[in-house]
């Protein structure tokens, strides 16, 4: 087998903002080191914190990393099982670069290194990313200059994190009761310290909070809307209020109503940054180029400046900095938060959701009505071998269309008056991403059946 570290492999597993590859065959603890001492060197980094998912290779993978960062005279703060805002967290609040290594909603075969620097700000392939993948193509030196080695030290964040979010989003009004699916990933790590500082104020009922990296019950990705079942049935159940599921890292998180039906994230980044700008009048709001245009159409009639850009967390960070943005939303399911070191926390989402709930009199599904405004297809997945010739057949079909405008910021964009799509290649597997919207339900499903024809005919 060809060594992990090769020219080859590092072009597969580098993507555009992470370390994603199949665990054994594609990142090793041979990777995993070599990356570290690489991040050091690259960043100039001279202490950091690692935290782990609960993905049965997780912490060997994290403290090989570990050793090449100490290896070439960076301090380690490990602190242990964490959620990706809580690395994220760990970040800011120790005022420290870091690692999390999770694959995140990927299938139990699959790991991951998700890195930053201090205060949590992005590494992408554009901002450090690119640069340690052909330090470790090079062969990351194995001394610290001088000969010093780091040491390996432990701190645990997770109440200071439960803490810390509760201050942003206090969940304060009538008592709520929560369903909350953390499939067997970090939410099931996470939730009882959040929830557990909400007793009084929320009912919780947990699903799958076993951490368990092989996934026994369903797929810890929420965007697909068969790993939902379970939690809209205990919705429906329990009688519960609000239906919350994390993907593994629980970075992201879906909200489903009390009718058991999946609330698009695009809503809730409407709602989110209402409450955001009702704090902050006239602030920018960031929302990637998938979500629905009912967002920074809500977003202007705040007051508020709504800001498009590409889809993927170090893109939605740096436009943050660059503009000071209050908030930013992904459609899919990423929430960004300036007083949260402008990273994306799940949890965090889900507090803003069940604080305006608890607010209101009224059930989420009616709350939410005013933010819902255009149907919406959902992102739907398709296997394509050759993804430019699909592109390049959606230009064509669509491009001299009568009051149709194309961007390509991400993909394609094709945008007319009564609908829109976007189209564009995944960044960690090989599949090609389709977001619809339309006018009306009739639209968006004439429009959808379309693209997708389109799509699977080049398969």
């Amino acid at each position: 087998m060809a060594s992990t570290t090769s020219p080859d492999n590092l072009s597969r597993v580098f993507k555009a903002y992470d370390v994603r590859g199949l665990v054994g065959e594609q990142l090793d603890e041979s990777l995993a080191r070599a990356t570290g001492a690489a991040y050091v060197e690259v960043l100039g980094v001279d202490a950091m914190v690692i935290g782990y998912d609960m993905r049965p290779s997780s912490p060997s993978l994290a403290g090989a990393f570990a050793d090449g960062a100490t290896s070439a005279g960076a301090d380690v703060t490990m602190i242990g099982l964490a959620s990706t805002d809580q690395l994220y967290f760990a970040s800011g609040h120790l005022n420290l670069p870091g690692a999390m290594f999770t694959a995140s909603h990927n299938p139990a075969a699959y790991n991951g290194i998700k890195m930053c620097r201090s205060l949590a700000q992005p590494v992408g392939a554009e901002s450090g990313l690119a640069e340690i993948r052909d330090r470790v193509a090079a062969g990351a030196a194995p001394e610290a200059p001088g000969s010093r080695t780091g040491s390996i030290s432990s701190h645990d964040v997770l109440q200071a994190y439960a803490a810390h979010l509760l201050t942003l989003a206090p969940v304060t009004g009538r008592r709520l009761k929560v369903v909350v699916d953390a499939g067997n990933g970090m939410a099931g790590h996470t939730a009882p310290a959040v929830f557990g500082r909400l007793a009084d104020q929320v009912e919780m009922v947990p699903l799958y909070f076993e951490l368990d990296g092989t996934f026994p019950h369903h797929e810890a990705n929420p965007i697909e809307p068969e790993n939902l079942v379970d939690l809209q049935k205990a919705v429906l159940a329990e009688g519960a209020d609000i239906g919350l599921a994390f993907d593994g890292d629980a970075d992201r998180c879906f909200l489903v109503d009390e009718r058991g039906e999946l609330v698009s994230p695009s809503t809730l980044t409407a709602l989110i940054a209402s409450r955001e700008l009702a704090r902050e009048p006239g602030s920018t709001v960031i929302h990637n180029l998938i979500t629905s245009r009912a967002v920074p159409e809500i977003v202007t009639e705040l007051g508020g400046v709504p800001v498009r850009t590409r889809v993927g967390h170090s893109y939605i960070k740096a436009t943050m900095a660059e503009t000071d943005a209050i908030f930013g939303g992904e459609h899919s399911g990423h929430f960004y938060f300036r007083d949260f070191w402008r990273a994306d926390s799940g949890m965090l989402a889900a507090l803003h959701a069940m604080a305006a709930l608890a607010e209101s009199d009224r059930p989420l599904s009616e709350l939410l009505a005013a933010y819902a405004r255009y149907p919406l297809s959902g992102e739907i997945n398709s296997t394509v071998a050759d993804q430019d010739a699909v592109l390049a057949a959606l230009e064509a079909t669509y491009g001299g269309l009568e009051g149709v405008t194309i961007d390509r910021l991400d993909g394609l964009s094709v945008s007319h008056d009564d609908w829109a799509f976007n189209v564009r290649a995944s960044n960690t597997e090989p599949l090609l991403r389709l977001n619809a919207e339309g006018k009306d339900e009739s639209t968006m499903t004439r429009v959808r059946d379309e693209v997708l024809a389109i799509i699977r005919s080049e398969r």
